[in-house]
């Protein structure tokens, strides 16, 4: 059985068995959920005969949308701000709320087998660019590029660098600088370089410094359906678990 097929079976038996009308999930999800979340999506759709539809973009605009009334059932961002933004506007269901996963900040490489480079207060950025740009998702919106831009002040490295900085609406366009070969380096999270192999982690930041990379998920208060519940609830399996966990994530719930 191939992993997919693997994975598929493993969310359908967690899911419960196929109800007698289908129904429909809407999720808004962090950019870079994509690749493992569309798996779980796989799953559960063939184990429960239930669709699900996810919209993915930066955690901010999606709040924002959430706030302004798009219809959405679940949401799923890469930082708390964002979620606390959508629970204080009240549309996180009561106690739905939870830490799911974790990730971490790399520095990537267009190209394969690009030597490493230890990311450290004094690291010489500018000249590792050798007049490119620096992909990032926007740094004072949407979460990777937050952190990435914590993590380069928190290191002394921001000032040398911002003039370079090339912004992407999100993390996964910010990848796609890298990969086409736009921009010679980016700043993403270690599961969006693991989902693409034209770009090699030549470094990975230091946990400390920037804050914590924590992905809250929260039923949201519209949300009428069982089908809406029991996705929420399979976002947490020992099925799902083990997707998130092979595309990097930290299982944090």
């Amino acid at each position: 059985m191939t992993r997919r097929l693997a994975a598929i079976a493993l969310v359908l038996a967690a899911a419960g068995g196929a109800p007698a009308r289908a129904e429909q999930v809407v999720v808004f999800a962090a950019a870079s959920m994509k690749t493992a979340l569309d798996e779980v999506a796989a799953g559960f759709e063939a184990g429960t005969g239930h669709d699900v539809t996810v919209s993915y973009a930066g955690s901010n605009a999606l709040a924002q949308q959430i706030i302004q009334g798009a219809p959405a059932d679940i949401f799923v961002s890469a930082a708390v701000e964002w979620m606390d933004e959508v629970e204080q506007a009240g549309l996180v269901a009561e106690d739905s709320r939870r830490d799911l996963l974790g990730n971490s900040l790399v520095l990537i490489a267009h190209g394969r087998d690009v030597p490493p480079v230890t990311i450290a207060p004094g690291l010489d950025l500018p000249g590792l660019l050798q007049g490119g740009r620096l992909a990032m998702a926007l740094v004072d919106a949407v979460p990777a590029g937050q952190y990435g831009k914590a993590a380069l002040q928190g290191l002394g490295l921001w000032e040398t660098v911002a003039p370079s900085v090339a912004q992407a609406d999100n993390v996964r366009a910010a990848l796609a600088l890298v990969s086409t070969g736009e921009a010679p380096l980016g700043i993403v999270y270690a599961t969006d370089a693991a989902a693409d192999d034209a770009v090699t982690v030549i470094g990975t930041f230091p946990a400390d410094s920037h804050p914590a990379i924590t992905y809250p998920a929260a039923l949201l208060a519209g949300a009428a359906d069982a089908a809406d519940r029991q996705f929420y609830e399979a976002l947490s399996s020992d099925a799902a678990d083990a997707i998130f966990a092979a595309q990097g994530f930290t299982i944090l719930d």
